[in-house]
């Protein structure tokens, strides 16, 4: 995060701790220049060209199942969540938390 340059850092390392606690079983790595959220497989990379709030793209958005009403997006697969500051961070926080454990869980066959 050190290298990170985008004005909305602080609103961008808050979403990235919120990840990181939904469930111990995701981790994070650099991609494509931005925190990138795995767990057998890709979960999340922040658009690092998104300026005036955070944009949180889901890879396979659209596979994770359940009905999460903050993220983006009609096509087959990514989706986007875009977080506008702290306050609306707090009012995503139960869904982003339901969409990292609905992957995890996905993910390992449940």
């Amino acid at each position: 995060m050190a290298k990170y340059d985008n004005p909305q850092k602080a609103l961008v390392e808050a979403v990235r701790q919120a990840v990181l606690k939904a469930d111990k079983r995701i981790g994070e790595t650099i991609k494509w220049q931005a925190p990138t959220f795995v767990y057998k497989g890709n979960l999340a990379s922040f658009y690092p060209k998104a300026k005036a709030h955070v944009s949180l793209m889901f890879h396979t958005g659209a596979q994770i199942p359940g009905d999460f009403p903050s993220m983006e997006g009609t096509g087959e697969v990514s989706r986007i969540m875009k977080v506008l500051s702290a306050a609306d961070l707090k009012a995503k926080s139960v869904e982003l938390k339901s969409i990292v454990k609905a992957w995890c869980d996905q993910r390992d066959g449940a």
